[in-house]
């Protein structure tokens, strides 16, 4: 029997889980069905629920229930814990679910594809968000030699130092004590593409600088805009870190690992059709 998996959230219609995780499927040879479940925002619970005692294995989870996944969860992984949010989950025999978040580990293996090991690197995270929250520990866990938070409410970039500042060296600076540039800047935000850049001091980046943004489309992002014109060293989006976690849920659930390479192919190639037509 095809086994079935899902992806929840609200809005659902933009995602791109259902076409990446069929085509995961496909490359491995595993007998099983993905789709997009639309939940009401009041009725997540009820939803998942009812999806599990159907059949379904597993679910990835977007926004904006990945606090309430967390919530569900009879067992968290660690990075699930620390993030206080959940975007995979598991359908255990026993009737239990298991929760983990692989917002980070598919970040963290997409930058490094991109501009090299994080060792040592100094590195600005923009943001304090959810997003935010699920990378922090698998950046640390690279041994950077500095991770630094700027968030535009300043309280939560540091509330987010005092839950991880046991697991390196992680601080919370105001934009405005910002100065000198970094080796890697990530934007977590998703500010740049409704027009609400955040104001960044323009010396945090030169020519040694690498730009990430977790966010993605059809044209270079806002921020990345912004990073090209104080000259960054090299600019990415985040196409590969939503395949990347994808990846990982896959391997959670099925014991195997995809090859992610044609997958981000075929993702750049409709968003290039999209933006044509």
């Amino acid at each position: 029997m095809t086994d079935k998996y899902a992806v929840f959230g609200n809005p659902i219609a933009q995602s791109k889980s259902p076409l990446i995780h069929s085509e995961f499927a496909l490359q491995t040879d595993q007998d099983m069905s993905y789709e997009a479940i639309l939940a009401p925002v009041d009725q997540f619970s009820s939803s998942l629920t009812a999806f599990f005692a159907n059949g379904g294995q597993g679910a990835n989870v977007t926004a904006p229930f990945k606090e309430q996944a967390f919530a569900m969860c009879d067992e968290l992984s660690e990075m699930a814990k620390l993030a206080g949010a959940v975007n995979t989950l598991v359908n255990l025999p026993n009737g239990k679910i298991a929760g983990d978040n692989t917002d980070g580990v598919g970040l963290v293996n997409d930058v490094e594809r991109l501009f090299g090991p994080l060792k040592s690197k100094r590195v600005l995270l923009v943001g304090a968000g959810g997003a935010a929250r699920g990378c922090i520990l698998p950046i640390l866990q690279h041994n950077v030699a500095q991770l630094v938070i700027c968030n535009r409410t300043h309280d939560k970039a540091e509330q987010l130092q005092r839950r991880f500042n046991e697991y390196g060296n992680f601080f919370a600076k105001p934009i405005s004590e910002l100065s000198s540039p970094f080796d890697l800047v990530i934007n977590s935000t998703s500010a740049g593409l409704t027009g609400q850049l955040i104001a960044l001091p323009d010396t945090i980046v030169d020519g040694t600088t690498d730009t990430y943004d977790m966010t993605y489309s059809q044209q270079t992002t806002p921020f990345n805009q912004w990073a090209q014109a104080q000259g960054a060293r090299k600019t990415a989006d985040g196409l590969g870190m939503l395949v990347g976690q994808a990846a990982a849920s896959f391997h959670l659930w099925r014991g195997v690992t995809p090859d992610q390479g044609p997958v981000m192919r075929k993702l750049r190639e409709l968003l290039a059709k999209k933006a044509v037509d």
